[in-house]
Parts: structure tokens; C-alpha cells; sequence
């Protein structure tokens, strides 16, 4: 695993224990954020903080979540990287409806090499399917807000 791909691995599991300061740390002061394929909103701009608190209105009120990588391809041409892989999200929150919910595609990640560390730029998903319980994210930013 490269440096770059390390990066990318490392924002998952900081986002998986909600470790909000290095998830910023390990995106650059603004960061282009697409999740279009899945919700149907366009492409931003962001900045580290706008993404975390974006992610703390629904994050911390799953149980537990659960990010997992794999079939990892990374291209590396000086102080830029390209980073691809395979992501399935599970969430779970107890419910009557059904206790997980999973979101499953793929990413493409851009990355800068800035004073020697990888900062993500640029994170896409691409959106293949979701399975299980699709009323949890709600019920997830309803628990944050109680």
C-alpha cells in the first residue's frame, strides 16, 4: 500500500470512529465532494470542517458504522495521485424496519502531496446500490438532534 492509498484507507477508519479532527486533517483546505450518483445533488466545494459537521448531523446517531475498502488502483505522477476503489458502507441502529442499512460503489479519489503528506482534493462516489433498511439515515439525523 502506498502513501497515497494509506490516505484514503485511514480517512474510512477515522470516519468509522468519528475521529473528526484527523478526517480533516486529511483533507485538503477544500475539498470537491460528489455524491451525486446517489442523492441526486450536483458536486462542492467544501472545506474539511463543512464536510465533518456535515457528516456529525448523522453519523453519531448509528450504533455503529462500518466502511470497507477493497480492489484499491492508484496512480502516482509527481505531488498528484489518483486513487480507486470498491466501498461498501454498513450502518447499523436498532429498528423495527430492520437493523442495517448498506451502501455499496465505488470511489475515485484525487490527492495532493502537500508538505509530505497525501491530502485528499477531490472524493467521488459512485453509487451502485443500497440494501436493507433506507428509513435508518432519517431516524440516524432524528437521534443526533434529540
Amino acid at each position: 500500500m502506498n502513501f497515497a492509498e494509506k490516505a484514503v484507507t485511514q480517512l474510512f477508519i477515522a470516519t468509522d470512529q468519528q475521529d473528526w479532527d484527523k478526517i480533516e486533517k486529511i483533507f485538503d483546505d477544500q475539498v470537491v465532494l460528489d455524491y451525486s450518483s446517489m442523492n441526486g445533488n450536483p458536486a462542492t466545494t467544501l472545506s474539511p470542517q463543512a464536510i465533518t459537521d456535515a457528516w456529525k448531523g448523522i453519523l453519531p446517531g448509528f450504533t455503529h458504522t462500518h466502511h470497507q475498502l477493497g480492489n484499491i488502483i492508484s496512480i502516482i505522477e509527481g505531488g498528484t495521485a489518483e486513487v480507486f476503489c470498491y466501498g461498501t458502507a454498513t450502518h447499523y441502529l436498532e429498528d423495527e424496519g430492520g437493523n442495517v442499512w448498506t451502501v455499496v460503489g465505488t470511489y475515485d479519489f484525487e490527492l495532493e502531496l502537500k508538505e509530505e503528506e497525501w491530502k485528499v482534493t477531490k472524493m467521488k462516489f459512485n453509487f451502485k446500490y443500497q440494501d436493507g433498511n433506507t428509513s435508518l439515515p432519517q431516524k440516524a439525523i432524528e437521534k443526533v438532534t434529540q
